[in-house]
C-alpha cells in the first residue's frame, strides 16, 4: 500500500478514536489566544485558556505571546506588536482556524459583533457591533451591522434570527432601509418590542430580557453595553460574563479574529475561545458573503446612496410658515428625531398645525386629532413613516 494512503487511512483511524472517547466527530477546532497585554495578568487568560480546554475537547487551544508555564501549546513572543504579527501569520497559514485577542486595529468597514447573557432571563443576544467601524456614516453603519449580526448568528447555526433595532438616533432611518431591503426579497425576521406598543425599535427594557436575537446598535453604544454586561456583578474592574465583544466582519474579511477587553476575566476568555471554535466551525467569512450578497440583491447599495445623499427634506425649499395654532393632542410616532422638524414643515406646506414632542417610546409629531388621519397620510406619502413603523 502507497505510504500517503497508509498516512491518510491512519489520521481518518485515529480521528474515529478520538471521537469515541471525546463524542465528538468533526475534528479538533484550532483556537489562538493572545495574552500579553490584559489589565488582570496573562495568568488569568491562561487559565481562561485552559478552562476551554478541558470542557471542550473538540478544541486545540494555542497560546501567543506570554512564557508562563501551561499546559497548552504556546508561542512566546517579545511584545504586543510581535504577538499580533505571530497571529496573524499562523491565521493566515491556516496553522489556526480563528483567534481571540485584545487591542487589535480592524480595517474600516469591519466590526465586531458581541454576544451576551441578559440579566432579565439569561438569555443569550448578539448585540451588533461593539468595536470597529462598519461605515464612517452613522446610518449606513447600523444598516451593515443588521447584515453582519444575522450572518454572525447564522453562522452559529440559528437560521432565521430575530432582529430588533435599538433605539438611539438614527434608529427610524435604519428601519425603514431595513423594510426596503425586506420588501425586495431580503429575509429579515423582526422582533416585536415586549412593550405593550411593540414595534421593532427596542426599548431598554428589550436589552435586559433580551427580546430580539440581534440588537442592532451603533458601535459605540454597542461597546458601552457589552462592558455593563460583562461586568455589573463585579463593580466594572473585571468582565465575568459573557462571550466578549465578538469576531470582526466586514465584507470580504477572511481572518476569525475576536475581541476582548484588557479587563475580561479567565470565564469571558473560556466563552469568546469557544465562540471563536463555533464560528470557524460554521464557516463565518462564508456566511458573511451570502448575507452580504443577499442583501445587494435586494438593492442594498441603492438604499444606502439614498441615504448618504439625503439632505434634510426642507432644506431645499424656504422655511414654512405655521398655520394657525390648534391645541395638539394627537401624536405620531415612527419618525427618526434627524428628521422631526423637516416632518412638521411637511405639515406646515399642507396646511396642517403640528408640533415636535418627546413621547415615552421616543420622539414624536403632535397634531390636532381631527387632522391626525390627513397628517399620517402626508407623512406616509412623503416617506416619513410606513404603515409599519408607525407605532
Amino acid at each position: 500500500m502507497d505510504k500517503e494512503v497508509r498516512k491518510i487511512i491512519g489520521g481518518v483511524f485515529n480521528q474515529i478514536a478520538e471521537g469515541l472517547e471525546t463524542g465528538s466527530f468533526a475534528g479538533k477546532i484550532r483556537v489562538g489566544l493572545t495574552t500579553l497585554g490584559s489589565e488582570l495578568g496573562d495568568k488569568e487568560l491562561i487559565r481562561g485558556a485552559e478552562m476551554a480546554a478541558s470542557r471542550n475537547p473538540s478544541l486545540e487551544v494555542v497560546l501567543i505571546g506570554s512564557s508562563e508555564k501551561s499546559s497548552l501549546r504556546t508561542i512566546p513572543t517579545k511584545d504586543e506588536k510581535e504577538m499580533h504579527d505571530r497571529m496573524e501569520a499562523l491565521l493566515d497559514s491556516g496553522e489556526i482556524d480563528c483567534c481571540v485577542t485584545m487591542h487589535y486595529n480592524f480595517p474600516i468597514g469591519v466590526s465586531t459583533v458581541g454576544r451576551v447573557i441578559t440579566p432579565g432571563a439569561g438569555k443569550e443576544m448578539y448585540i451588533a457591533t461593539t468595536t470597529g467601524t462598519s461605515a464612517v456614516d452613522r446610518v449606513e453603519a447600523m444598516v451593515k451591522n443588521a447584515v453582519y449580526g444575522i450572518a454572525c448568528a447564522k453562522a452559529m447555526g440559528n437560521r432565521r434570527p430575530t432582529l430588533g433595532i435599538l433605539n438611539v438616533d438614527g434608529a427610524r432611518q435604519v428601519e425603514r432601509i431595513l423594510l426596503g431591503l425586506r420588501e425586495k426579497g431580503y429575509d429579515i425576521n423582526f422582533a416585536q418590542s415586549q412593550r405593550s406598543d411593540g414595534g421593532h425599535v427596542m426599548r431598554g427594557n428589550d436589552l435586559l430580557t433580551g427580546t430580539p436575537d440581534i440588537m442592532v446598535t451603533d458601535t459605540l453604544t454597542g461597546n458601552i453595553l457589552m462592558k455593563v454586561f460583562s461586568s455589573y456583578t463585579t463593580g466594572g474592574s473585571y468582565e465575568s460574563l459573557g462571550f466578549g465583544y465578538g469576531p470582526g466582519v466586514g465584507e470580504g474579511y477572511k481572518r476569525i479574529i475576536l475581541i476582548l477587553s484588557r479587563a475580561s476575566g479567565a470565564p469571558v476568555a473560556a466563552n469568546a475561545i469557544e465562540y471563536a471554535a463555533a464560528l470557524a466551525r460554521g464557516r463565518l467569512p462564508e456566511a458573511i458573503d451570502r448575507e452580504m450578497a443577499a442583501a445587494k440583491k435586494a438593492g442594498l447599495e441603492a438604499l444606502l446612496a439614498a441615504t448618504r445623499k439625503e439632505q434634510p427634506k426642507s432644506a431645499a425649499k424656504e422655511e414654512a410658515a405655521a398655520p394657525p395654532k390648534k391645541v395638539v393632542t394627537a401624536s405620531i410616532s415612527g419618525i427618526d428625531i434627524m428628521d422631526l422638524d423637516s416632518a412638521v414643515e411637511v405639515l406646515w406646506r399642507g396646511g396642517i398645525y403640528a408640533e415636535t414632542g418627546m413621547g415615552c417610546t421616543g420622539p414624536v409629531v403632535m397634531v390636532a386629532e381631527d387632522d391626525l388621519e390627513g397628517a399620517k397620510s402626508l407623512l406616509e406619502k412623503e416617506g416619513y413613516i410606513t404603515k409599519e413603523t408607525e407605532c
